[in-house]
């Protein structure tokens, strides 16, 4: 009989092996995968590196990609630690765009040294709310994170499309209304890195909030209670910690997290309200934070490395002349293979003969 058993403390070299197998695997089956449609492998995977790490324009690309991954794979670390299992990114991701743009309407005139931290810190407050009236679903009322968190999605998505369907935030032109908002003004956009380049500075964010959550989740008390919380809250209660009041700052924390890819993205990438560049990104991040092993560092490099598939597809397309419907193919058999590598990096398996 085939059983598996957590490991009581994951290895690291196991772990690294774990997820180059993964890749390996990954890019052989996409090869596979690949040959039956007639083009030339080696030319569609020249095209993926061209697109995603080739020129400063494609690591740019790359970056702008990771950026609301990495942040909404950090709200899945902060929650899913503590066994909170919440299912709100993509809401959240919603709320603080939604956020930061009546934020914006706002704020409007202020300098960019207070516009920016404004419309940003509004839109993590609006993601925050949704953490909080989960939290409080659970606290009081008992109600299952999953539950709560997953028709907050529906309720925040089908507010954005009233918003911008008819609402007083569409865009209209004669009588032909747009799902969209107007387009933000120039003053507004999140400043270049690099002059013209795509590169906003909102792609500093996502390092520096991986820091401050690694420290955290190392050092601080939060990241005790975080780890007492997930391993055995009993024992944190008998120490006298609020289970209530520790869960509502989690849950918080993570909807922050989560919001404030969705403002990144509306300052720095799309510059109006669309559902459609910010949907999927909250749901990406659960994956890119389980497939980063719940570890902030983790969670970068494996926001790094879709944000470079994503930005790569497009090269593959055009340059690789592959279907456009193999490209979501070979990232869902990559995706597949890391939460392979993810088990085997915290499980062992072991073989077991049944006693008669």
């Amino acid at each position: 009989m085939i059983v598996f058993e957590r490991r009581v403390e994951a290895n690291a070299l196991w772990t690294l092996l774990s997820f180059i197998m993964a890749a390996v695997a990954g890019l052989a089956v996409s090869a596979i995968l690949i040959a039956s449609t007639g083009a030339n492998v080696a030319e569609v995977f020249g095209a993926l590196l061209q697109g995603s790490v080739g020129s400063p324009k494609a690591l740019a690309a790359t970056l702008v990609k990771a950026t609301p991954l990495i942040l909404t794979g950090l709200a899945t670390v902060i929650a899913f630690r503590a066994q909170i299992w919440s299912i709100g990114q993509e809401g959240q991701v919603f709320a603080g765009a939604m956020g930061g743009y009546l934020g914006a309407q706002l704020l409007a005139g202020l300098p960019p040294l207070l516009f920016f931290p404004g419309v940003l810190a509004l839109g993590m407050a609006a993601g925050m709310g949704l953490g909080w009236i989960a939290a409080v679903l659970r606290n009081r009322f008992a109600v299952n994170e999953i539950i709560s968190t997953v028709m907050l999605n529906y309720l925040v998505v089908y507010l954005l499309s009233w918003l911008l369907q008819g609402g007083p935030w569409g865009e209209t032109g004669g009588t032909i209304a747009y799902h969209q908002s107007p387009m933000l003004p120039d003053t507004a956009f999140l400043p270049a890195l690099f002059g013209s380049s795509r590169l906003h500075a909102g792609v500093l964010l996502p390092l520096l909030a991986a820091a401050i959550c690694a420290l955290v989740m190392s050092r601080a008390p939060l990241g005790y209670e975080i780890r007492g919380l997930g391993y055995n809250p009993e024992a944190l209660r008998h120490k006298g910690v609020d289970i209530a009041r520790t869960v509502s700052v989690i849950m918080m924390a993570s909807a922050a997290l989560a919001a404030l890819a969705g403002a990144i993205e509306l300052f720095g990438v799309s510059h109006r309200l669309r559902a459609d560049n910010l949907i999927g990104l909250g749901y990406a991040g659960i994956i890119v934070g389980m497939i980063g092993g719940l570890s902030p560092i983790g969670t970068v490099f494996a926001g790094l490395f879709f944000g470079g598939l994503a930005s790569g597809a497009v090269y593959m397309r055009v340059l690789g002349d592959v279907p456009a419907s193999l490209v979501p193919a070979m990232q869902g058999i990559t995706l597949f293979f890391f939460l392979c590598a993810g088990v085997l990096a915290r499980y062992r398996i072991v073989m077991k003969v049944a006693v008669q």
